[in-house]
């Protein structure tokens, strides 16, 4: 980067963390709505075949290859290092949402690790 603010490389890296987190949440969300995955190989895959064949499920993995394309596209504007710190904000939003929209509980663990993931990020970054 040379100094300047670059917006479209700045949005590209928000479009990835909107995509990654819509991703994780619906994937979660509809997961928790099946019925528990089966003993055997065979019917676990047959069952996991038929989670792939729901739309939200779809919709999921649609989601992650936008945030990998909209990912390459920050990667033609920022270092690697510069712009991978702000994927841990990944975690965080994933977490709050997961509180909010899913009924998941929050503890203390929970928030002690994933800031302990995060500050991990950054010092890595800043290496």
């Amino acid at each position: 980067m040379n100094g300047r603010f670059d917006m479209a490389g700045h949005f590209y890296i928000l479009l990835t963390l909107l995509f990654t987190v819509y991703g994780q949440l619906v994937l979660k969300w509809q997961m928790g709505q099946a019925r528990t995955m089966p003993e055997g190989s065979f019917d676990k895959l047959l069952f996991l075949l038929q989670q792939f064949l729901n739309p939200w499920i779809m919709s999921g993995f649609l989601s992650a290859f936008l945030a990998s394309l909209a990912w390459m596209a920050a990667m033609t504007r920022f270092d690697l290092n510069y712009a991978y710190p702000f994927m841990s904000l990944a975690f965080i939003i994933v977490m709050l949402f997961s509180v909010l929209f899913l009924n998941e509980s929050l503890t203390l663990q929970s928030v002690l690790g994933t800031v302990m993931v995060v500050t991990g990020l950054i010092v890595i970054a800043k290496a």
